[in-house]
């Protein structure tokens, strides 16, 4: 009986491990173009009278990840599918889409995450300047949207 205990045990610990071991989906689509995923995004945002949230990220940053995970449930997640039209870009390791970037102000020069606020027609509201989002992993939900609430003015 002792060995059969042990064995389920060691079973449900192996299954625990294996379970947290499956990698989510990466958050950022490395082989998208991210002129073509924004132009869309800008058109929708037409079409549904918003404005684009710009997310600019990279699979291998933590707070990227924590920050994508937020805006993908929750209240957080509710508030940026009512305002904006999401387009994710990939910055790889700065080396990545850094010419779009550039162009809505260069809010990853002080880390990523970065976001840019555009209006339907890709004029630029604002964008994050000072590395607002950078510990997105200690950010509560209320925090970002006041980050997000801020760009929007």
């Amino acid at each position: 009986m002792n060995a059969l205990r042990r064995f389920t045990l060691a079973a449900l610990l192996l299954g625990s491990s294996i379970a947290h071991a499956v990698p989510d989906l990466p958050p950022y689509d490395e082989a998208a173009d991210a002129r073509v995923d924004l132009n869309r995004a800008l058109q929708q945002a037409q079409a549904q009278h918003k404005n684009v949230l710009v997310v600019f990220g990279a699979n291998w940053c933590h707070d990227c990840r924590d920050l994508a995970a937020k805006m993908g449930g929750g209240s957080l997640a509710q508030h940026v599918a009512e305002r904006y039209v999401v387009a994710k870009v990939d910055v790889a390791r700065f080396n990545k889409n850094t010419d779009l970037a550039k162009q809505m102000g260069d809010p990853i020069r002080k880390g990523i995450p970065a976001v840019a606020v555009l209006r339907a027609d890709g004029t630029l509201v604002k964008a994050t300047a000072g590395g607002e989002l950078a510990d997105a992993r200690n950010m509560g939900d209320a925090q970002v949207l006041k980050v997000f609430e801020g760009l929007a003015r």
